[in-house]
């Protein structure tokens, strides 16, 4: 096999605006070697700085969704609708919790968005309790994502009372 060398000055006119897969030696498509645009390439250049990471909407779904749920006075998360559906699958053998019921994130390259909708205990301050949140969350995202969370919307759908545990409550009939 020949490898072929390519003057500086051709290099830069035919090099892509972004760049190529490498192409493995000796591979079946190995007709040449592979020029990157700026900086630096192979073993000289940091790992930190060799490709691009790209993180899903789902993955900061759950995340903020776990981050949420784990302050205590959040009793659920999504709109009644939502909470509905959630306690049907809930019961179904095999069925999962979806921990992103009640989440929606914007994801951008280097900053998130999101926006919750809680369920909360009666009893508990709503602010300390909406506070505590945007904390746990933009802790957990930033960390574990590396983004940076621009803003936590809070909104506050229902309030969960003791006698909404159980059908006793309602059980009881006024008239006969």
């Amino acid at each position: 096999m020949t490898t072929q060398q390519v003057a500086p000055e051709s290099r830069r006119e035919t090099v892509p605006s972004r760049p190529e897969p490498a192409r493995v030696a000796g591979g079946a498509g190995a007709t040449g070697s592979t020029t990157l645009s700026g900086g630096q390439s192979g073993a000289g250049t940091p790992a930190d700085s060799r490709g691009k990471t790209s993180i899903a909407d789902v993955v900061v779904v759950k995340i903020a969704g776990i981050a949420a749920r784990e302050i205590p006075g959040v009793y659920d998360m999504g709109g009644g609708l939502s909470r509905t559906i959630g306690a049907v699958r809930d019961r179904v053998p095999g069925g999962r919790p979806n921990v992103g019921r009640g989440v929606k994130v914007e994801v951008g390259e280097r900053q998130t968005a999101i926006d919750l909708d809680l369920v909360v205990e009666y009893g508990v301050p709503i602010t300390d309790v909406a506070r505590d949140v945007r904390e746990n969350v933009v802790s957990a995202v930033e960390r574990i994502t590396g983004l940076e969370v621009v803003e936590v919307n809070v909104t506050v759908n229902d309030v969960h009372l003791p006698e909404d545990d159980g059908e006793e409550a309602y059980g009881d009939s006024r008239v006969e």
